[in-house]
């Protein structure tokens, strides 16, 4: 299966937090799965880190060569994927995971995320 790892997710995956659910870290460590990151994970990383968000204090570059060294695919953002957005309800707010969860319908992606409002998208979400 696809798999498009949410933000927090991704964070909580390679920092190992007791906060990556069983059934999460079962899915990550499945080898006939097939993990993927976005970059736009990575503009979300680099842009509250900047603000100071304690919960977001790594550094970028080396989390994405880390996720590549490790057999992640990056998915990049596309014009597509931004239309997609303006098709979404407006169940969630938040720019960044509208546009994670518009790449994941794009994409035929599931997106894997601990986030109750954005679970509420259904289809190609997966609440862990």
């Amino acid at each position: 299966m696809k798999l498009l790892l949410d933000t927090h997710i991704l964070l909580w995956s390679v920092s190992q937090s007791k906060r990556l659910s069983p059934a999460a870290r079962n899915l990550i460590k499945d080898p006939d799965n097939e993990l993927f990151f976005s970059a736009v994970s990575l503009w979300e990383i680099a842009i509250k880190k900047a603000l100071g968000r304690e919960d977001f204090r790594v550094e970028v570059g080396l989390l994405r060569r880390n996720l590549l060294e490790n057999g992640y695919t990056e998915l990049s953002i596309t014009g597509q994927h931004a239309v997609s957005v303006d098709g979404l309800p407006r169940l969630h707010k938040d720019p960044f995971d509208r546009l994670l969860l518009a790449q994941a319908h794009s994409e035929s992606i599931t997106l894997v995320t601990a986030d109750a409002q954005l679970a509420r998208y259904g289809g190609a979400v997966l609440k862990v």
